[in-house]
């Protein structure tokens, strides 16, 4: 079936610069959903789901306030005085045989005229809380380049004294979001996810299944796998401290 939907497959990498250097990269694949194609990517999938166990599924409770995404993302934008009728699409990991966990799912929210107009980084952590940065695209804007302080707690490597800058290329014959991260006003921190399109049928996913047949469980893996390592180099653990998180 033609669908703006699709299958990104690439990897992410991660380097902290200061104050111990730390690198690694793990091949992954994302897929891309367009909320209006979601049902009949469901219906004409024996492999993908909708709000049902399958190798590969997606829930809507997985995203947003656990009610109608779309809704969500209205109210959400609306805060921000963003007008956005048209398409909206996330870029996330699937669940893969009823497993997900997405530190990040990129939402594409377009006009009615199909541009883009805004983009909303949905970040979840290993506590279960999840909060979400709305930026606006100005019109033009390419590549997109976006930035904003951090407002919500991932990871006690990091304090709150911290800033992102986001570099994007949406979805297209491939996906970029790159992000770099400062603390203090210095730079500790670049992660990216880079993939190239495949077509969202039935024999990509199963492909890109077979590649990468616990994805979603290495992900999960791999957080506390690298936090290891960060706590071995002795990189400064940060308390919480008082600033609560945002849940959106």
């Amino acid at each position: 079936m033609s669908t703006t939907s699709a299958i990104y497959e690439g990897f992410v990498t991660h380097h902290r610069l200061t104050p111990r250097e730390h690198k690694f990269r793990y091949s992954v694949f994302a897929v891309l959903i367009d909320l209006d194609e979601l049902p009949r990517l469901a219906e004409g999938s024996r492999l993908f789901k909708r709000n049902a166990w399958a190798a590969l599924s997606f829930f809507d409770r997985d995203h947003g306030d656990e009610g109608d995404l779309r809704q969500w993302l209205d109210r959400l934008l609306a805060q921000h005085g963003i007008s956005a009728a048209g398409p909206r699409r996330v870029l996330c990991y699937p669940r893969l045989f009823g497993f997900v966990f997405n530190p990040l799912s990129t939402w594409f929210c377009h006009a009615s005229d199909g541009t883009l107009a805004a983009i909303v980084y949905e970040v979840h952590n290993t506590l279960g809380e999840r909060h979400a940065y709305v930026l606006p695209v100005g019109p033009g804007d390419a590549p997109i380049r976006q930035g904003c302080a951090k407002e919500f707690y991932v990871s006690p490597f990091l304090s709150f004294d911290c800033s992102y800058r986001f570099n994007i290329r949406p979805p297209g014959d491939d996906v970029l979001v790159a992000i770099d991260e400062t603390e203090g006003g210095a730079p500790i921190l670049k992660a990216l996810f880079a993939g190239e399109r495949r077509a969202f049928s039935d024999r990509n996913l199963a492909s890109a299944l077979l590649r990468h047949p616990l994805m979603t469980l290495k992900v999960v893996a791999a957080i506390h796998y690298e936090a290891l390592r960060l706590w071995l180099k002795r990189v400064p653990v940060h308390a919480r401290g008082t600033v609560s998180p945002i849940k959106s």
